[in-house]
């Protein structure tokens, strides 16, 4: 399953979210959802511990000016990119 998150992290309970995922799920940060990635966070390190695949949309990244403060544990992707995520999962979830 596809799972995109547009909240900051501050304004959802990501914790909550993983229940969840199951093992092999992606998970696209976007818009607000991007703050989750930021380098040494409580977020990031939740994401980064489940077995899922943690992505950001890296225009939302350079739009808020993250470009450098965004882990590089975590994949950035553009608009094809995110395309091709939505064909490869028959269900989405957005958060």
């Amino acid at each position: 399953m596809l799972h995109t998150l547009r909240q900051s992290p501050f304004q959802c309970d990501i914790s909550e979210m993983l229940r969840y995922m199951q093992p092999g799920d992606d998970l696209l940060l976007i818009e607000d959802g991007v703050i989750a990635a930021l380098n040494h966070s409580r977020a990031l390190e939740l994401l980064l511990s489940a077995p899922i695949t943690v992505s950001a949309l890296q225009e939302d990244v350079e739009a808020r000016g993250l470009a450098v403060q965004i882990s590089t544990s975590v994949e950035r992707v553009d608009y094809t990119d995110f395309v091709r995520l939505v064909i490869k999962h028959d269900q989405q979830c957005a958060w």
